[in-house]
């Protein structure tokens, strides 16, 4: 199965696997509004909110040029990266994840900037209703129009 998801799908992947440790559940590619997939969304035992983005490589973190789009969509934003990335080129005032394929560990916790009710209400749904629908199209995938 590894063989078929992409490098920032492997990394993804063990994020949720870490974050859950720390009683987050997470989904990933959701779509806070119309423009932006965030690559990890996690929601805290609080209700906290929180954006992981995953980079496989420089390449992949230079051509990201709409991430700053997603800090009005959560309490606290994160990198994820692997041990070979060049960590060097992430702004400071951001969170840092090493992970890999299985496993992660939280190097910088991200600054927190706190949602608004409205939005968290927003967020939570969405996030809601992205998990529902994920689980729905696997548990019934000849049905259609779904994700």
């Amino acid at each position: 199965m590894d063989d078929l998801l992409q490098p920032g799908q492997l990394l993804a992947r063990g994020v949720c696997r870490h974050l859950r440790s720390h009683d987050f559940v997470c989904v990933e590619e959701l779509v806070p509004t119309s423009g932006l997939r965030v690559d990890v969304m996690a929601l805290g035992p609080k209700g906290e909110v929180w954006v992981i983005e995953c980079k496989s490589s420089r390449a992949d973190y230079m051509s990201d040029s709409k991430w700053q789009g997603y800090l009005e969509w959560c309490d606290r934003f994160f990198w994820a990266v692997d041990s070979e990335f060049p960590v060097e080129l992430l702004p400071d005032d951001t969170g840092l994840i090493l992970a890999d394929p299985y496993d992660a560990e939280i190097q910088r916790m991200g600054p927190e900037g706190k949602l608004a009710p409205a939005r968290r209400k927003v967020m939570t749904m969405k996030f809601a209703r992205h998990a529902a629908t994920r689980l729905q199209s696997l548990r019934d995938p000849k049905l259609t129009g779904l994700i």
